[in-house]
């Protein structure tokens, strides 16, 4: 058996998740789906263990992730699924990512929503995953090989997961981050952009068609050059801090 991490972090907390979840069942290899350059053509084999993590973009599974999950072929490899979300909400993204992952022939055997720092207003849920985060994921992981381990794979009932079909409207939070003056056009944003927003040749721009508003880039750069309005940025952590308020719980779908 092989056990993958494959994860689509732009900012590094469902990465993390994912990666800690897969560290409970044993050595694993990393797929990110961030990467253009990943090798997606990998055909897993029914004895294969595959913990796949998205963020919650809206209450969905970001468009260019999904596109690449799509690629993959299960050939009936268990999946456990994993939402991370900045502690709002995350509505139909357990949903669509088993849907998907049911047609892409893989067999969900368990869901996870885990709670990470915000990734655009960082004073929501600050330093999720904590401490008691981890010792909670672990417990998950252990109730998982339970299952596994008192159930025969053909046996596995279909997991439960909450959501609605349809699904609910595809939106992001329309911040677009920019380059200041200190930006030194090293391209490492531009290499980095998953779906292809920051053009090479001159990184200091964004194509705002592109852009999903993921981060990424802000999370990469070297020199902190890239970043958001900060009037925006106020104006939509307020729209946000009533549902962003208090410390949601982690859960698992068995």
């Amino acid at each position: 058996m092989s056990i993958y991490a494959i994860y689509f972090s732009p900012t590094g907390g469902t990465e993390k998740i994912v990666t800690f979840i897969a560290e409970q069942f044993g050595v694993y290899q990393s797929i990110d789906l961030c990467e253009k350059t990943s090798d997606l053509t990998n055909d897993f084999s029914e004895e294969d263990l595959c913990i796949i993590g998205v963020p919650s973009f809206g209450g969905r599974v970001p468009a260019i992730a999904l596109e690449r999950i799509k690629a993959l072929n299960g050939n009936n490899a268990t999946a456990i699924l994993i939402t991370v979300y900045g502690n709002r909400a995350y509505e139909d993204t357990l949903i669509e990512l088993e849907d998907t992952l049911i047609e892409k022939n893989f067999t969900c055997q368990a869901a996870i929503a885990a709670i990470a720092e915000h990734s655009i207003m960082h004073q929501f849920a600050t330093g999720r995953p904590d401490q008691n985060d981890l010792t909670e994921l672990a417990s998950f992981a252990q109730k998982i090989k339970e299952k596994t381990n008192n159930t025969v794979k053909t046996d596995f009932p279909p997991v439960h997961v909450p959501g609605d079909r349809p699904y609910r409207e595809y939106g992001t939070i329309p911040l677009i981050p920019g380059a200041s003056h200190t930006c030194g056009s090293c391209g490492l944003c531009a290499a980095k952009c998953p779906s292809g927003a920051i053009p090479s040749d001159n990184p200091t721009q964004t194509d705002k068609d592109k852009c999903i508003s993921c981060m990424r880039c802000i999370s990469v750069c070297p020199t902190h050059s890239r970043k958001l309005n900060p009037l925006m940025l106020a104006a939509a952590s307020q729209k946000l801090k009533k549902a962003c308020s208090g410390r949601k719980e982690n859960e698992l779908f068995l």
